[in-house]
């Protein structure tokens, strides 16, 4: 990984799975991928849910379902695990900050993608990847986001490899 300097604070934006999204798959009874929605009662709390970007509490009913970050198919359209509530939920509502209870998450991968035009799409930018604990989160984000040609980052879980939820830079006032 290269090193760059970061420019001072660049606004970003953070997205969950949008409530949308996951409103379609609980009516349809399974995930995008055919696997049934089976309730989970989450007795200890702390599953990170990606519906609303905190953790969850004990006694929660949750659903572990497949999710691919991507809409379109490609090399890079991973599909992986992922706690959500398995009721409604308002989602994550404060995008113009890093969430707050992932804040003590311990080191996650913050994955960039820039266009390819070879793959007609969005590819991994390996010499862009940071790792770091969410207390760094603002300084990787600006690092990145140094790049111009760095399109979104997606976080991920750096132990389990999960898809955590997606960074893009705030659209400039008009």
């Amino acid at each position: 990984m290269k090193t760059v300097e970061a420019p001072a604070g660049i606004a970003f934006r953070v997205h969950a799975i949008p409530p949308r999204t996951l409103a379609e798959i609980r009516l349809a009874g399974h995930d995008r991928f055919g696997n049934e929605l089976t309730p989970i009662l989450d007795a200890d709390g702390g599953s990170p849910l990606r519906c609303c970007l905190r953790r969850s509490t004990p006694g929660e009913q949750l659903y572990l379902i497949a999710y691919r970050p991507f809409e379109g198919p490609g090399p890079y359209a991973e599909v992986g695990p992922v706690f959500v509530h398995a009721g409604p939920c308002p989602g994550y509502r404060e995008n113009d900050a890093y969430p707050a209870d992932y804040r003590d998450w311990p080191t996650m991968v913050f994955r960039p993608y820039r266009h390819h035009a070879g793959l007609n799409g969005d590819a991994i930018a390996y010499d862009a990847i940071q790792m770091g604990d969410g207390g760094a989160a603002e300084t990787l984000i600006d690092v990145i986001f140094a790049d111009p040609t760095i399109n979104f980052i997606h976080t991920r879980n750096v132990h389990a490899g999960c898809f955590m939820f997606s960074i893009t830079r705030a659209a400039p006032f008009s």
